[in-house]
């Protein structure tokens, strides 16, 4: 019961810090609910960039992967350390001195209103998938360590209600606090299933001896290899660099400087970070080589730490997977009730505006719950979401920081949105439904937008339908 008395403690804590900082009114204001007021620290902004990114898709998810496919697992981290260093080196300045609330906000400055829009309904139908991601990631880890049976469905609602209710009262404000905490306990709690794992395989030596040599092969090995690699780069490793998540911390920060330094030291450090996750899913296959890789780490927990330490640990668990989901939560609230409710109710109070951001955040937890009950897997629903994202949307961001040179145009923009996006979702459920079955079409929704963004907005350009950027 001391395990689930942590968990509890730490449940309470998280909801305490929201309920802080509303009493503290510090969320009265659009800036204080959505941007933190644009006081972020280095500190804050890359330990809440770090609890973003280490959610239920490295730990749960990479974990596994580490068991199924060894050290090549850890690229699905290691292509977001590559695009936080590109948008820390080229990218973070210019998107923080923007000083907007929102990416879609960035992209209405690029192209228009109309491209704003559509860029922020492909969001919110993405995002929602990872918040369920994340759901089920709890139910997952919490499943193993509590030391009664329930049943999964109380687990994803009251976790749900939880990071629901803190990110409803807190906003920002609060998220950064509570991400910043989430990700010390995280890394304690990884680093010692990390110690707690080598120690019983026998080190590095152990494991090697134990375990194919082919799962210590780097960069590919058999299960992946040249085109996996290059298509999680772009595909997974571009949301990094063109995020509503990580932009959404960038416009919290206090400057360019500390926008551009949080996103290179968070580089540096999913690095580390990558390779001790994938080493515990390795060792996790040495030690119980017939569980499923989704209960790669959830069993460490339960088989090799003590009473308490594994509560602890567990908690570092929620903390990863719930650091992600209020993040992504909020984010997706926030583009909802400013970039789509709000066009069509001009004319808001900034408390009306505020009421709506935080009745948004009620409305998305629940959907995401809806689509978690229907148990997607963790790895799928995300590479989904990435997909249609970055299909749509991560081209005509980053040209649009050139949008004049090149001259591109709303025109453009929107087919390029609408149809990158809807080409990776058309495949994915034509997929699914067997449908297709041609395999490496992973990258088609980012030539299809590509073309269009380049090739329409030239069309236009020549026809006259448009005015060339200001």
């Amino acid at each position: 019961m001391l395990d689930l008395a942590i968990i509890v403690v730490y449940l309470l804590g998280m909801i305490g810090i929201g309920a802080w900082v509303y009493a503290k009114r510090q969320t009265s204001s659009r800036d204080g609910f959505f941007v933190a007021n644009r006081t972020g620290s280095t500190l804050f902004v890359t330990g809440s960039l770090c609890a973003t990114f280490i959610g239920a898709s490295v730990v749960i998810g990479m974990t596994g992967r580490g068991f199924n496919m060894g050290l090549a697992g850890a690229w699905w981290l290691l292509v977001g350390a590559i695009g936080l260093f590109v948008l820390g080196f080229f990218f973070a300045r210019k998107v923080r001195q923007v000083g907007r609330y929102t990416l879609p906000e960035l992209i209405e400055e690029q192209y228009g209103s109309t491209a704003g829009v559509a860029a922020s309904l492909l969001i919110v139908v993405a995002w929602i998938a990872i918040i369920a991601a994340q759901i089920v990631a709890v139910d997952a880890v919490l499943a193993v360590v509590l030391p009664f049976d329930i049943s999964g469905w109380i687990i994803m609602t009251i976790a749900t209600a939880v990071f629901v209710l803190y990110t409803m009262l807190g906003g920002q404000y609060s998220i950064i606090r509570t991400d910043f905490v989430q990700f010390g306990i995280l890394a304690i709690g990884i680093l010692v299933c990390l110690g707690l794992v080598l120690a019983k395989v026998g080190g590095i030596d152990g494991m090697t001896s134990a375990l194919p040599g082919d799962l210590f092969s780097f960069p590919i090995n058999e299960q992946f290899g040249w085109y996996e690699l290059v298509a999680l780069l772009v595909l997974t490793g571009a949301t990094y660099v063109v995020g509503p998540d990580m932009y959404s911390r960038l416009f919290c920060a206090r400057d360019g400087g500390v926008a551009r330094s949080s996103a290179l030291l968070a580089g540096l450090i999913a690095i580390p970070a990558a390779f001790a996750v994938i080493l515990i899913g390795m060792g996790a296959r040495v030690l119980y080589p017939d569980i499923g890789s989704a209960q790669a780490f959830p069993t460490v927990v339960e088989q090799l730490l003590p009473v308490g330490v594994s509560g602890l640990v567990a908690a570092a668990l929620l903390a990863a997977i719930m650091s992600s989901a209020d993040t992504v939560l909020l984010t997706t609230s926030t583009i909802l009730s400013q970039d789509i409710i709000g066009r069509l109710k001009t004319g808001m109070t900034e408390r009306a505006s505020l009421a709506i951001s935080r009745a948004g955040v009620v409305v998305i937890g629940i959907l995401a719950l809806v689509v978690a009950l229907h148990k997607p897997g963790i790895i799928g629903s995300l590479l989904l979401a990435y997909t249609v994202f970055t299909s749509g949307v991560v081209i005509p961001v980053v040209a649009g920081f050139y949008r004049r040179r090149l001259k591109l145009n709303a025109v453009g923009a929107i087919a390029a949105i609408v149809g990158g996006g809807g080409t990776a979702l058309a495949i994915n459920r034509l997929e699914a439904a067997g449908w297709l079955t041609v395999d490496h079409l992973d990258l088609v929704g980012l030539g299809v937008c590509a073309v269009l963004l380049f090739g329409v907005s030239w069309i236009a350009n020549s026809a006259g339908w448009v005015r060339q950027p200001s």
